[in-house]
């Protein structure tokens, strides 16, 4: 099987019928000896995380699937750490929208000014270019339109989408006594139409469950119950 590219957490491959194959890893991003899911240096491996990161993908993205929101998912193999799916179409080299209920991480550090720790926020949606040389930067609604990364009316229906996938993966945490802070997610087109993309884990939320924050095994333990 051919590889397409190696990433800090996913190795991806040429599947049949054009679809692709992500390979989950053990890997761990974060800064110094910390680790942070939302970090762009690989510091490490954590045993099973990968498979951790792969059960929650498949839940959340067959959660999706019965409220009827579209994504490339087609199924998972738990036993392999692999899961399939459609090729995407990314919006330009990719974006991520960050979808933000309390204050925290990256955001203090910017407004700290203006915020406090914890503040709540409203669904708070902040859109970043996937660019690590620039540490993924801010991008607005405007620059999106002007550098035809997208279209106006799909960047209120991608901001749509984040904020009803993050209603529905807060929901789904609150069952089992965790508090979803922030979530990121990734889309792109697969036949013209817009779906998420990616993955759906831990490496791309921050949650806590009795005010400390967990990672992603302990969330895998609470939540698939495999």
């Amino acid at each position: 099987m051919k590889k397409i590219r190696d990433g800090k957490t996913k190795a991806l491959f040429e599947a049949n019928d054009g679809n692709i194959l992500l390979k989950f890893k053990d890997d761990v991003t974060g800064t110094g000896d910390l680790i942070d899911p939302g970090a762009n240096a690989v510091i490490g491996k954590v045993e099973g995380k990968g498979n951790a990161s792969l059960r929650l993908s498949k839940h959340f993205f067959e959660m999706l699937e019965r409220e009827g929101i579209p994504s490339h998912y087609i199924e998972s193999n738990l036993e392999e750490n692999t899961m399939l799916v459609k090729e995407a179409t990314p919006f330009g080299d990719g974006l991520e929208f960050i979808c933000r209920l309390k204050a925290a991480g990256s955001f203090v550090r910017r407004y700290g000014k203006y915020v406090v720790e914890d503040q709540k926020l409203d669904y708070l949606v902040e859109i970043t270019l996937k660019d690590d040389e620039r540490g993924d930067p801010l991008i607005n609604d405007d620059a999106l339109i002007q550098l035809n990364l997208l279209k106006v009316d799909e960047v209120e229906e991608v901001k749509e989408l984040t904020k009803r996938i993050t209603k529905l993966v807060k929901s789904e945490c609150e069952r089992f006594g965790i508090e979803l802070i922030d979530i990121k997610f990734e889309f792109g087109k697969v036949n013209g139409k817009i779906v998420v993309i990616d993955e759906i884990s831990g490496d791309n939320m921050r949650v806590r469950k009795n005010d400390k924050s967990i990672m992603q095994k302990e969330l895998c333990a609470i939540i698939c119950k495999a």
